[in-house]
């Protein structure tokens, strides 16, 4: 009679205790997370109510600050999007170095509004909006994404390097195609497209929120459901494998997740191609651990930090909105560089 093997089962964590060193590790970690919350919620209410022109309590403040108040609930969402998606990339690749921004999501986001702009002019970009459009790319992305994993993922010589390599260069040559494009535009198009392509909670339309923050919230969720096994995936593959995970299956289940929410991100506001970076390794300083139980809301935390407070300070001290997500990628660019010249090593 033939017999089965079952895979032994993962290690379990009995308690929130056992991802700290110690007690000051676990007290340090909730008081950073706290100050944290505190400060992202003191510069979202300074988003939603500082220098209204009119009344507090009137009829036109209630205006003015609901229409605030979605683009605060956008930045919410983007950094759900980049943190979570961020953490749990590098943690599948097992480099603490590269962004979901390497599969050439951005390149295709500035592709596509490019071919609209270059083919259908000013008047088809601009009629370039609403749910069928913002469903359409991030179907696009999805669509690219997962025939690349499936097509370098699987067979015997599945390999993520190659696959993250393929990425690079498709993302290099959509630029390539991208900047052909635009030097064939006139400088009025050129004005109206480079403002499409610059990351901005302002590209972001209220329709569009009720189709994105369903599918933010399940997938996040869902990658925070699975922190015990990305807890097993960032020991590496033969570890995880010894330990009963299948490798594959939980490397394409990540994969596919993290798609979902670089791909959202990515067609609700445009590129914001360093913040992922910069909040993950905030996080990673900060959390005295690595199990994703915290870092993910700890990178979550950060995400929504740096944006309402870059937001507020911008808008409201330097009145200088535009160079908003400019700011941010110097800052997260910065950050790269430092921890590429600090490791001395990709």
């Amino acid at each position: 009679m033939a017999s089965t093997t079952a895979s032994p089962p993962l290690p379990r964590q009995r308690s929130g205790s056992v991802a700290f060193q110690n007690d000051r590790a676990r007290r340090r970690y909730w008081l950073t997370l706290g100050v944290c919350v505190t400060l992202a919620v003191l510069f979202a209410i300074g988003l939603l109510t500082y220098n209204i022109p009119v009344a507090f309590g009137s009829d036109p403040f209630w205006v003015i600050a609901r229409h605030r108040a979605s683009s605060v609930l956008v930045m919410l969402i983007i950094a759900v999007c980049h943190a979570t998606a961020t953490v749990a990339f590098q943690t599948i690749t097992t480099n603490r170095i590269i962004t979901p921004g390497i599969m050439g999501f951005e390149s295709l986001y500035v592709a596509i509004q490019t071919g609209v702009m270059f083919f259908l002019g000013s008047t088809g970009l601009t009629a370039f909006s609403g749910i069928g459009q913002f469903l359409a790319q991030i179907a696009v992305m999805v669509a690219l994404a997962a025939l690349l994993y499936g097509w370098l993922l699987s067979g015997r010589f599945a390999n993520l390097q190659i696959m993250l390599l393929v990425g690079i260069v498709i993302g290099t040559g959509l630029g390539s195609v991208s900047s052909f494009m635009q030097r064939m535009l006139s400088p009025s198009e050129f004005d109206l497209l480079t403002a499409r392509l610059f990351g901005s909670v302002n590209n972001a339309r209220e329709e569009y929120l009720p189709v994105a923050i369903p599918i933010v919230i399940v997938v996040a969720a869902l990658l925070y459901l699975r922190s015990r096994r990305l807890n097993v995936m960032a020991l590496g593959k033969d570890i995880a494998t010894g330990l009963g995970l299948h490798h594959t299956r939980e490397l394409m289940t990540t994969l596919t997740l993290v798609t979902l929410l670089m791909a959202v991100s990515t067609a609700l506001v445009g590129p914001m191609t360093f913040l992922g970076f910069l909040v993950a390794t905030l996080a990673y300083q900060f959390a005295n651990t690595s199990d994703h139980r915290f870092v993910f809301p700890l990178a979550i935390t950060f995400a929504f930090l740096v944006l309402t407070s870059a937001y507020f300070i911008m808008n409201h001290v330097f009145y200088a909105q535009g160079v908003v997500s400019i700011l941010i990628e110097f800052v997260g660019g910065t950050v790269f560089l430092w921890t590429i010249l600090r490791r001395r090593v990709l």
